[in-house]
Formats: structure tokens, C-alpha cells, sequence
């Protein structure tokens, strides 16, 4: 089964007067079908938040172009990335007034394999068509509320501390790392990697229909302008990587199979 990748990086400023949001997506030099992507939310309550997501980008990039796959287990990568950006952030509060802060994601691919690593509450989804088959752990005070059975989904959108971190980069203690990955990828495959900025304004379903029906484009398109609709006026800054696996080889005959099909009707018509 060969798996072809339609991928999508998109991002919107939102309502904020600075983008803090990094993301990316780079296939490896060396090693074919290879491929990393790479999102990081810089805190909006922290001076430096862009400097800060941007020092993850550049780490992920840097790391990547070394990783040797027949030496390092995906996850000594993943983990490396995390690491080392907490520690480069935290030294740029001591050799500038700023005090930045992100959180970051992390998502390798590697044929029919993906793994993946975040801290924070930036979010990696995975979806099989329409249906979610996993998505990350928000490290905040919401979600640690939630998966102990204190709050709700409902209460969750307007708690007052909602947007209150237990875990992020740059911060005193060291981050916490969740891990992810899944060896049984195939057609119909979807990740999304996104802000809270695109999250927060959508359901599972909703996301997963959305991915579905349309090309990576396509829903990246659809789904930053449902965010900035229901965000208005005070929308935080929107940014989304979306790759899609596609068994080209498959829906190619798929296609070959309907088309003879048709023209057989047409071949049994009366003249």
C-alpha cells in the first residue's frame, strides 16, 4: 500500500496584534517519506511568546536534520525536541527582559508509522475518516478538572481559569512530556496539530467531519474560518497543520472500477 501525504500548514492572527503561534511541516533530507511538523503556541499572557514558539520550530528542524532512524527511537527525538527548546527558552529570560513561555507539538512520520509528543494544551488529534481515534491531554487546570470528573465540557468553556497552564516550556519546573504513536496508519488517516485558538471552537465530530470531505486545503480553509466566526471579537491567534494519508494506488482503481462500470451500463443501452 503505497501512502501518498496532503498536508496543510494555516494560520490567522485572530484578534490579537501579534501572531505568537509557530508552525511547520519539513520532510527530512535524506530519508524518503519522512516527515516531521512542528506547532508551538508562545503564551499570550508572556512577553517573548513568539520568540519563545519560535525557538521550538527551530530546535524540531535542527534535531530532525540529524536524526539517524537506525540509532534513535522516534520517541529519544521527540523527547530531545521537547527538552531542549524548555531549555534554550529558559535561558533567553537571562539574556533578555522578556519572560517567554509555549507549548509545543510534535509529530513524526516515517511510512505507515506516526509518533508523536506534546506538552501543553496545544493538541495532536488523530482521525480514521470521520471517527477520532485519539487526541492528546491538555496540561492545564480545565482538563487535569475534567479527567478527574469535576467539570464538564460545558463548564470547561467558561471557567474562569480556563486558560490556566499546569505544564509548558520555559517555565521554572521541568515539562511534562505525554508520548503517542500508532504503527497501523492506512488510507482515511487523518492528524490534526492545533492552537487552542482552533480547538477551542469545535467539536470532535465537527472536526472530524470537516477532514473527511475535504483535502487538506480544503479544511484548513473551512475550518479557520468557522473559528474566526465563532471567535469574534476577541479570537486568539488560530494555527493548524493538517496531513491526510491517502492510498493513491487504491482509490485510483476505485475509480478505473466505477468508471468501467458506467460505461458497461452504457454499453447494455439500446441504440
Amino acid at each position: 500500500m503505497a501512502l501518498k501525504l496532503d498536508s496543510c500548514v494555516a494560520q490567522h492572527i485572530g484578534d490579537r496584534k501579534e501572531q505568537q503561534d509557530r508552525a511547520a511541516v519539513f520532510p527530512h533530507s535524506r530519508h524518503k517519506g519522512m516527515l516531521m511538523a512542528v506547532l508551538a503556541d508562545g503564551m499570550g499572557g508572556h512577553s517573548g511568546g513568539a520568540m519563545a514558539a519560535e525557538q521550538v520550530v527551530l530546535k524540531a528542524r535542527e534535531n530532525f536534520e540529524t536524526y539517524a532512524p537506525s540509532l534513535e527511537k522516534p520517541q529519544d527525538l521527540l523527547r530531545s525536541v521537547v527538552e531542549e527548546s524548555h531549555v534554550v527558552i529558559k535561558l533567553t529570560r537571562f539574556t533578555s527582559e522578556q519572560d517567554p513561555h509555549s507549548t509545543a507539538c510534535v509529530l513524526l512520520m516515517n511510512g505507515g508509522r506516526a509518533d508523536w509528543a506534546h506538552c501543553g494544551d496545544s493538541r495532536i488529534y488523530h482521525f480514521r475518516n470521520d471517527k477520532l481515534v485519539s487526541c492528546s491531554k491538555d496540561h492545564s487546570l480545565v482538563g487535569e478538572l475534567m479527567r478527574q470528573g469535576r467539570l464538564d465540557q460545558e463548564g470547561a468553556k467558561t471557567h474562569p481559569q480556563r486558560n490556566l497552564l499546569l505544564h509548558c516550556l520555559g517555565a521554572q519546573k521541568e515539562p511534562v512530556i505525554d508520548f503517542g504513536g500508532t504503527d497501523a496508519l492506512s488510507d482515511g488517516d487523518s492528524f490534526v496539530v492545533c492552537s487552542d485558538g482552533l480547538w477551542a471552537y469545535f467539536s470532535d465530530e465537527e472536526l472530524g467531519g470537516v477532514l473527511s470531505v475535504y483535502s487538506a486545503r480544503e479544511a484548513a480553509e473551512v475550518l479557520i474560518k468557522r473559528a474566526r466566526e465563532r471567535g469574534r471579537p476577541t479570537g486568539d491567534n488560530v494555527s493548524l497543520i493538517i496531513i491526510k494519508l491517502v492510498d493513491v494506488e487504491a482509490r485510483q482503481k476505485a475509480e478505473k472500477d466505477r468508471l468501467d462500470a458506467a460505461r458497461r451500463k452504457l454499453g447494455n443501452l439500446p441504440a
